[in-house]
Parts: C-alpha cells; structure tokens; sequence
C-alpha cells in the first residue's frame, strides 16, 4: 500500500517502493535526502577554497592543510559501504538523520576549532558522519519511489546535487571574504535542522533483509590503514613515517585476511574478479588521484601565489561545473552506443593534457590566458570520462553486487585523492617547512606534471583492462562526488 502523501512515517517499513513522483511526498522525499547530501557536498567544495585563510588564521604549515583536507577523506573512505550497510540493516532513514546529526555537531566543532589539531580531528568526525549520510540520501530515493518514478526521481536529485555543488565555491568564498572561515562550518548546522524535520515528519523508514554481524573489524583496519598511509605519504620522511607506513602495510595485510574470513563482509573480495571491474576501478584511482591533487594545490596557487580573494578562487572553476553539469548525459549516451573503452581513454588523457595546462599558471599569469585555458580542457576531459566510468564500473559486477560496486567506486575515487593529495606535494619537491607561496614557486609546475602523468595512466588502462563494448547503461552523475547508492537499485534503474 503506497503511503498517504505529507504522512508521518515514524515507524512505517515500505515492503515495496510506492512514492509516486510529482507527489507532495514525493517533493519532501527529494527535498530532504537533496538538502542532506547537499550539506556533505558543499563542504567538500567550500574547505578546498578555505584552505589558504585558515592556514593564515592557524598558522597552518602544508602538512597541516593536507591533513585538514584528508582527515576527512580517511574516515568516509574507509566507512562508506559500513555505512551504507548500518543503513540496510538499521533503517536507512534512520542513518541519514544521524549522519546529518554528527554532522552538525562535528561541523561546529570546526568552525569553533582553536587550532590545527583540533581542526583535524573535527573534520575526521565529519568522515565519520559523512559515511552515515551519503550513502542514505540516494538510498532512501530507491528505496521509498515507485520503480516506473524511480529515473525521473534520481535526475532530480542529480541535477539539485549539482546546483548545490557548484554554488559551494560562490558561497564559501562571499562567507570566507566577508565574515569568516569558521562560518562555512556553522551553516550547515541550519541547513542540517531543515534536513532532518523533513526527513523524520516526510521519510518513510526502509530497510533491507540482511542477515549475518556487522564487519566492524574490517571497518577499523580499512581506517587505521588509510590513516597510517596518509601520515606516511604527508610526512615522508624520518622515524614515524616509516613506522607509519609499516602499519599501512600490516593493515593492509590484515584487512584483505579478516575480508577473506569474515561471514559477512564489508568488501566481498570475490567482486574484483571481473577483470572489468578491477580495470575500471584502477581507472577511478589514477583519474581521481591526479584530479584532487591538481585541485588541491591549483586553489592554493591561485590565492598564495596569485592573490586571488577566497570568491575569486572558488568562481575560477565554474566552467569546470557548467561543462561537467552539461555534457555528463551526452558522455554516457556515447558510452552506451560506442562502449566504455574509448570515452574512458580519451577522457584521462584530456583531463591530462589540462592539468599541464594549469601548470604553467604562476605569478603574473592572468585568468583568461593562463586559468581558464586549463579549466575549461579539464572540464571537458572529466565529463568525458565520470558517467562512461561509472556505467563500466557497474557493468563490470554482478546485478546482486552493483550495490556494493557503486560504494566501491565511491570510496576508491575518495581514495585516490587523499593519497595524492598527501603524496604529490612531496614528490614535486613542496616542502611543508618553507611559506605557501615560495615552496608552490619551487614544485608546482612539476607536482602538475605528476598529477597530469598519474591521470594519463588512466587512459591506458582503460585500454588494457576495459572492454572494448562494455554493456554500459547512460549513467550520469552531475558532480564528481558522484554518491555512494549502497543500495544500488537506483542506479541500475537510472533511465536515459
């Protein structure tokens, strides 16, 4: 039986998906799980272009930036598909308001944070949330719309997802240049209040039969190793980096061992036997991985070495989201005709060849002839490869495991960009111990140029590894924090 529009859902369970789309209900549905996962995504975008003023404000060194930025990345890669199964297993509305709930409290704590440190730790409690609320917002859609509203429903939520994430840099640079960086946290705390009344007067509660204990001891091990490889990687020299990337290593070890035993799970190994999947998946790290370290390091460009205000820095990259936002569709209609091979190697090696672009951007250089130039190439290469990429990946598993492969791919494009992040800087010679602005002058250039080299691998191993006429559906996602759909129905379901 669907349920009564505007009804306050507090224990209800939905056997089978009913909302229909253009509903009331359907409208509070989109509405919350829209401005929940709209919270996560605008931080991502807003904290890159807060980075310069907080170091100033903090006295933060480059290491300490590196790991503000990937405090966070560390807990939601590794908790995306725990926290997507706490969802299934728990009620999935149930999940997305206490993600929305951490991450209020955890937001608060960053904007009220004394120092680095402190700072650093709020923002892994962000992860921690982040895991929680992600994977639920599309989720929910899957799982409460009725499965002829269900495409209609998702492109809603992708195209609102987009107009979020792309006035995040507008936003968090008026906040950051007229008032303060530590707003940028506390207005999530509002929109959060919002988020949650919809979700719990308007959300029905799902949930899935599933059977067998939760994987906790995966979970830590997946974040004591990413922790550790992080540390190595910003470090990279002395005693405790190594120390650091000797327990990367054992927890490797130890998280591949407790996923081969365990009853159940959080990354069933037995999915990276589809060469396909595997192939795509390699894909996502190196394309991912160039792409976050590039953007990392050109938004400290633009302001330490450039002058750019916070506002300027965040509106230089707005042809990037026009261009991702307009021709996503387009690249996965292409995929679908022509198969995922070809898009998936033209669109690395684009994204390339404007990364290098970008790195010849340095004091003096104006933004029409040395900005924009790169940003526009780079937005034409990634739109050519995130929805081919993301359709491969899922057509590469199994139907009963695209659940998990969605969170897979999720959590391994977040991944590949902590990584780079913590690493690149230190490969291109950018040394935490000098200024900002003098240490970019020394290895910028050549840090572009891994960055640039890193993505181009890309492309080649979509020639090795990716079928040639991959059976690849027009999946699209309007931003390139593409959500993790643990569920997964959804995105099989997309339409054209």
């Amino acid at each position: 039986m669907p349920f009564a529009q505007g009804v306050n859902a507090e224990s209800q369970f939905v056997p089978e998906p009913m909302i229909r789309f253009g509903t009331p209900a359907a409208r509070r549905i989109i509405a919350a799980t829209v401005l929940g996962s709209g919270i996560a995504f605008l931080d991502g975008t807003i904290v890159n272009v807060a980075l310069p003023t907080i170091g100033d404000d903090l006295g933060t060194s480059l290491g300490g930036l590196q790991w503000i930025a990937n405090a966070y990345l560390v807990t939601l890669s590794a908790l995306l598909l725990l926290g997507g199964s706490l969802g299934d297993r728990l009620g999935r509305r149930r999940m997305f308001v206490l993600g929305l709930a951490g991450f209020t409290v955890a937001s608060l704590l960053c904007g009220a944070a004394p120092n680095t440190g402190a700072l650093i730790a709020a923002r892994a409690v962000q992860g921690v949330a982040g895991a929680l609320l992600v994977p639920g917002s599309l989720s929910i859609i899957a799982a409460t719309f009725h499965p002829d509203d269900r495409a209609q429903a998702i492109g809603a939520w992708s195209g609102l997802a987009g107009v979020t994430t792309s006035i995040g840099p507008f936003l968090g640079g008026w906040l950051i240049d007229s008032v303060s960086w530590r707003l940028i946290f506390f207005v999530n705390a509002p929109l959060a209040a919002v988020a949650i009344f919809l979700a719990v007067r308007h959300v029905p509660e799902t949930r899935a039969a599933v059977r067998g204990p939760m994987d906790v001891v995966g979970a830590a091990l997946a974040t004591l190793t990413l922790a550790a490889a992080s540390y190595a990687a910003i470090e990279h020299t002395g005693v405790r980096s190594a120390v650091a990337a000797g327990v990367a290593v054992v927890g490797l070890l130890a998280f591949v061992l407790v996923e081969r035993t365990v009853a159940s799970p959080m990354l069933p190994l037995d999915i990276f036997r589809s060469a396909q999947f595997t192939g795509a998946n390699l894909v996502t790290l190196a394309v991912y991985a160039g792409f976050g370290a590039a953007m990392f390091l050109v938004v400290l460009r633009l302001q330490a070495s450039l002058g750019y205000s916070a506002l300027e820095a965040g509106a230089a990259f707005v042809p990037f989201t026009l261009l991702l936002l307009v021709l996503s569709r387009a690249a996965g209609q292409l995929a679908q005709r022509v198969g995922a091979r070809l898009p998936m190697t033209a669109g690395p090696l684009v994204t390339a060849a404007g990364l290098l672009l970008l790195g010849r951007v340095g004091p003096g250089s104006t933004y029409l002839d040395g900005v924009l130039p790169g940003v526009v190439v780079i937005g034409l290469g990634m739109a050519l490869t995130v929805a081919p990429l993301t359709a491969a990946v899922l057509a590469g598993a199994k139907a009963e495991l695209t659940g998990v492969a969605s969170g897979v791919n999720n959590a391994v494009a977040r991944l590949g960009g902590l990584l780079a992040v913590a690493a690149i800087p230190a490969i291109a010679g950018i040394s935490a111990d000098l200024p900002i602005a003098t240490s970019l002058d020394r290895g910028f250039a050549r840090a572009l140029s891994v960055a640039a080299a890193i993505t181009a691998a890309g492309g080649l191993l979509a020639v090795l590894l990716v079928r040639r006429t991959a059976d690849v559906r027009p999946v699209t996602h309007a931003t390139v924090l593409h959500a993790c759909d643990h569920s997964a129905q959804a995105v099989e379901d997309r339409a054209p």
